[in-house]
């Protein structure tokens, strides 16, 4: 990377010039360091998850696409087309195209989060000759962010005949209690983008998309700048994350709290989800996918539930209670269904966008949190084992039988 650092005749230029009338990039500031998140990738599990399925060109690449710019635009540019670049990568492998790049599970969803923080670092840490102001530096990443996660890229085909599924996914997170972790709901993201589900009404087409394990960006409004082009435009959505061990929950009430667990930037937040309009901020949101009929129907190995418990203050009280039937009327929200981390507040954000765009006696929607992804008994060290990638795979087929169902029934 050094060839695409400041040279030495910049800070001489600048000299010359004096400091009354800087230059570019004398102007800009210093580029910030790498984030927590970023700093894990150079542990041995990252670096053997690139190197097994071939994701370790992708940061090169982009570090390769830099050196040629010659101006914020260019960058700009550079930065959205290898983004974009990355998450069809992670797609064609997921989905049986193209090479695999290495013996690691094609449905591994791990490389994209490894490469895709390759990529942001670079970026971060990047000092072009032109200079970067703060905001064109946080310009590029939220464009390479947006990219490769696929958010700018859900498309539905024209015309009538084929209903419309929008299905969101998750990074891996708690890397530091394991730094091997796989995300289910990421990993059946990738699996189903752009697929066809044939239900007993006709063809689904599934468009989705991935979305980051930490608070800022959703306090910034990553969620609803994703999805409230498409959720007027789709006859059915999901946000799927990782839950508990050996279930799937369909939660049927989202709470409006943050309850402070540290993110992938080791970051808590303690406080109401921050939103829009918070005047008029519900405290809870409820779920529109047909939960009886999911529940009911054999769609997989695991069992399938339908999660009513809430954590809450109840009306003139002080302290928390576990409801397990759901909030009682004028209650403060502490908990939803899904807890009170990311999982909870992408289901509440989604619920409630869905509701404020006048859609929640027409649109089902709601939350699945899939099993937690389970390596094989004794595996404390290898980034893979068989019975891990089945576990996956059952993960993911599961989750396209519950969408079956949902579209079916709704």
């Amino acid at each position: 990377m050094n060839s695409i650092r400041v040279r030495l005749g910049v800070l001489g230029l600048a000299l010359l010039t004096g400091f009354t009338t800087p230059t570019a990039a004398s102007a800009a500031q210093a580029a910030p360091s790498p984030t927590v998140e970023e700093q894990r990738l150079g542990r041995a599990a990252p670096q053997e998850i690139l190197r097994r399925s071939g994701f370790d060109t992708a940061a090169p690449r982009l570090a390769r696409a830099l050196e040629g710019v010659r101006s914020y635009g260019e960058a700009r540019r550079a930065v959205g087309r290898e983004g974009a670049r990355l998450w069809q990568r992670a797609v064609d492998r997921a989905q049986g195209r193209g090479p695999a790049g290495g013996d690691l599970s094609r449905d591994d969803d791990r490389p994209l989060y490894w490469a895709r923080l390759g990529m942001t670092r670079d970026v971060r840490t990047w000092e072009p000759e032109f200079g970067l102001t703060d905001g064109q530096r946080a310009a590029l990443l939220d464009e390479l962010e947006r990219a490769s996660r696929g958010q700018d890229a859900i498309r539905y085909p024209h015309g009538r005949g084929m209903k419309r599924i929008l299905l969101t996914g998750f990074d891996p997170f708690t890397l530091d209690r394991d730094i091997r972790i796989s995300n289910p709901s990421g990993a059946t993201a990738l699996a189903l983008d752009g697929a066809v589900i044939e239900t007993a009404d006709g063809p689904a087409r599934v468009e989705t998309a991935v979305f980051p394990v930490r608070w800022q960006d959703f306090t910034d409004g990553t969620v609803e700048r994703a999805l409230r082009p498409h959720l007027p435009k789709v006859d059915l959505f999901t946000t799927v994350s990782q839950g508990r061990v050996g279930r799937f929950d369909i939660e049927r009430t989202n709470g409006a709290w943050r309850g402070g667990f540290g993110d992938n930037d080791t970051i808590g937040r303690t406080e109401t989800v921050p939103v829009s309009d918070p005047a008029s901020q519900p405290q809870w949101t409820t779920t529109t996918l047909p939960y009886a009929a999911i529940t009911a129907a054999q769609t997989g190995r695991f069992p399938v539930y339908d999660n009513t418990s809430v954590t809450e203050i109840p009306a003139g009280g002080t302290e928390s209670v576990v409801r397990p039937d759901g909030p009682t009327p004028g209650s403060t929200a502490r908990a939803g269904g899904g807890g009170d981390y990311l999982s909870n507040e992408i289901a509440y954000r989604a619920t409630l966008l869905r509701d404020r765009l006048g859609l929640h006696g027409t649109l089902p929607g709601g939350h699945v949190h899939t099993p937690v992804l389970q390596f094989a008994a004794g595996n404390t060290t290898e980034v893979t084992d068989p019975e891990f990638v089945r576990n996956r795979l059952d993960i993911i087929a599961q989750v396209r039988a519950i969408l079956k169902v949902a579209a079916e029934t709704s």
